[in-house]
């Protein structure tokens, strides 16, 4: 159980400072909360009482989307829902809409915020390998000396390991920025222990370009969760795949390159046979939205795996 003295939602960034500061010690920041009642519940935490929880997503800076050619930028408490009613987003990260899909059940998506998702830190964590596709940035910002001081880092490196991140001391996420690729296809592909309200064992998260005949692949984005101890963008594969053609042959190669990436606690030789299986499932799916030539893919291999 979760209990609190009190509930505190500033409406705006020099609020919340000041809320945290005079709190210093005894608050916890939640947005959606869809991750701190877990937390708190019997078994995990054991009964939690936390004197002030600050809840920012009254915050209207925290809220705003902005969508350009070239980058798209996402307030912290953005939910996760909107990635489903916002069309011009899912334009913009093709990856998303179907991470959001698979992402626990329509309540908590109206609710789960993209910044609580990330500042979790999950090893296994949906939005962030879509995310780290699609070449995220985050912003952070903390009061000092009476100013709000922001600084910026890319979401690789602000996930640190299981349930760490880089952010300080009285710091808050802001935003995640990320490049738009309107043209590209996407693709997310996740399994778990169940069909529904599912923690993924492993996730894949894929976003390629074409050329104009559909047959070689101009650009390709690949990262992946669930086999090590924070997400990975697969760069070595990226770099094997880009400006070649996409065939049968390359496509299996390009499967094989992360099996030996896993590294989980558990259930190793079904992470790596999962792991082979959604990279050719990822980059087929994205390459037929992307519109591949029909004729390119070997009807076997889409048969097995599309």
């Amino acid at each position: 159980m979760l209990t609190c003295d009190d509930y505190l939602t500033p409406g705006s960034l020099d609020e919340a400072f000041g809320m945290m500061a005079s709190n210093r010690g005894r608050y916890r920041i939640i947005a959606g909360a869809t991750d701190t009642l877990p937390w708190a519940r019997e078994g995990r935490a054991g009964d939690v009482h936390v004197p002030a929880l600050i809840d920012i997503t009254k915050i209207p800076e925290l809220r705003e989307v902005s969508i350009d050619d070239k980058r798209v930028r996402l307030g912290a408490a953005t939910p996760v829902q909107r990635f489903l009613d916002d069309s011009a987003l899912a334009r913009a990260l093709p990856a998303m809409p179907r991470c959001a899909v698979w992402f626990a059940d329509d309540q908590i998506r109206a609710q789960a915020t993209i910044g609580g998702n990330i500042v979790n830190a999950s090893p296994a964590a949906d939005a962030t390998p879509c995310l780290m596709a699609h070449d995220a940035e985050v912003e952070m910002a903390k009061s000092a000396g009476g100013k709000v001081v922001r600084r910026r880092m890319k979401l690789d490196q602000f996930v640190t390991g299981p349930n760490r991140t880089a952010l300080t001391d009285g710091e808050l996420l802001l935003a995640v920025e990320c490049d738009a690729l309107p043209g590209f296809g996407g693709s997310f592909e996740k399994v778990g222990h169940r069909r529904s309200l599912v923690i993924s064992l492993v996730c894949l998260a894929t976003v390629l370009k074409l050329d104009e005949q559909g047959r070689h692949i101009r650009d390709v984005r690949l990262a992946i969760a669930g086999i090590s101890a924070k997400p990975i963008r697969l760069a070595q594969v990226e770099d094997f795949l880009r400006n070649g053609p996409i065939n049968a042959e390359r496509l299996e190669q390009a499967a094989d390159m992360p099996v030996s990436l896993v590294a989980s606690r558990t259930r190793q030789d079904y992470r790596r046979e999962v792991v082979r299986g959604f990279m050719l499932r990822g980059l087929i799916n994205s390459a037929r939205r992307a519109g591949c030539n029909p004729i390119v893919l070997a009807p076997e291999l889409e048969a097995a795996y599309a």
